[in-house]
Formats: structure tokens, C-alpha cells, sequence
């Protein structure tokens, strides 16, 4: 159950049978049905967690009410409202499953009893938050700069498994343009 959590953050620290011991104690086991909202916007974000099997969506409601998708989070991926968490501020964002998800949770108090216990795990989180950033700050590259096909290219690239696993008008709503545009690009793409 943790092998793979283990994996996960072993990318940036080496621990000890003990520290994997205490870390793995700290976590908590989520089984979430499927279109299960984790987090609505106003609400105070409650956990950091990792996907060990499932797919999750970020999302935010335009002035219109409409529903803009961030990202998603699949398995082997963390996901959060990051300030919300941190800040214990209100979040802007609904975070809902896409299907059956198993998760791994981290409560305010469990992670600042990680951090506190095994200071090492500073790393862990301050290498999450800075892929994060870096893939928000290529979003916005990639919003800006390139065109439908080439975000859908890009799309693919990170989400390899996502175009399988939700509705396409969930990737259009990330990728900014119409269903039928995503639609139009797949055409092109599998004639090429």
C-alpha cells in the first residue's frame, strides 16, 4: 500500500526503516468514490494527498459560473489547494474526483508532525511546490504562446492517460478551447 508513495518521495530523500516507518503511520488511507468533491471553493483545504490510484480534477467557476479545469492529478501525483492548505485561507478552487480514487492524506497537524519529526521531508515538499510551479508557469507559456494542437501536444505529453479516462469536454475546458476544436485536432492528428 505505501511502495509506491515510498518511491515517490525517495526521488528527493533517502530514509531509514524507521523514518518510512513513521511517515507511513502519519498517513491516512482515502478511498473516494467517483465525482466525490474533495474541496469547494470557500472552504479551508484540509489535506495534501497522493494518488495511488485514481484521477482528480482542480477547478475553478467563471464569472459566467462555468467550470475552467487547472489540472488534473492521476496516480504517482499530489494534489492540494497549496495556499489554502498552507495559508488556512479560503480556497478559490473545487478539487472532485474523476473516478474511484485511493488516496494518501496529510492533515495540517500529521505534516507538521512529519516535518517536525523527520526535518528532511522539507525537501519533499519544497521540490512538489517547485515542479508545481514550474508546470503552472509552462501552462501559462503554453497559454499565451502556442497554438490549440500544440497545447493538445503538450496536453498528451503530461496527461498521457487523462484523454482515456475523462470526458473531452473536461480537456477542452483545460486546454481553453470548444469540445468539438479538441475534436477537430484528434481528426487531424490521426490522419497525420
Amino acid at each position: 500500500m505505501f511502495e509506491n508513495i515510498i518511491k515517490n518521495v525517495s526521488k528527493w530523500i533517502a530514509l531509514t526503516d524507521k523514518e518510512k516507518s513513521t511517515f507511513t503511520e502519519l498517513l491516512e488511507s482515502r478511498t473516494v468514490p467517483n465525482k466525490t468533491i474533495l474541496l469547494r471553493a470557500g472552504e479551508i483545504c484540509q489535506f495534501e494527498g497522493y494518488i495511488s490510484k485514481g484521477c482528480v480534477r482542480i477547478y475553478y467557476l467563471d464569472e459566467k459560473g462555468a467550470e475552467v479545469i487547472l489540472s488534473f492529478a492521476v496516480e504517482d501525483w499530489w494534489v492540494s489547494d497549496i495556499a489554502s492548505f498552507h495559508e488556512r485561507k479560503p480556497s478559490n478552487f473545487y478539487i472532485e474526483t474523476m473516478e474511484e480514487t485511493e488516496m494518501l492524506i496529510l492533515t495540517p497537524k500529521t505534516k507538521e508532525e512529519l516535518l517536525s519529526t523527520i526535518p528532511k521531508f522539507e525537501r519533499v515538499f519544497r521540490m512538489l511546490v517547485q515542479r508545481n510551479l514550474s508546470t503552472v508557469q509552462n501552462r501559462l507559456i503554453n497559454t499565451i504562446s502556442k497554438t490549440a494542437t500544440e497545447r493538445y501536444l503538450d496536453f498528451i505529453k503530461l496527461y498521457p492517460t487523462v484523454p482515456l479516462r475523462v470526458p473531452q469536454y473536461y480537456i477542452a475546458s483545460y486546454l481553453g478551447i470548444s469540445p468539438e476544436f479538441v475534436s477537430k485536432i484528434r481528426k487531424r492528428l490521426a490522419a497525420k
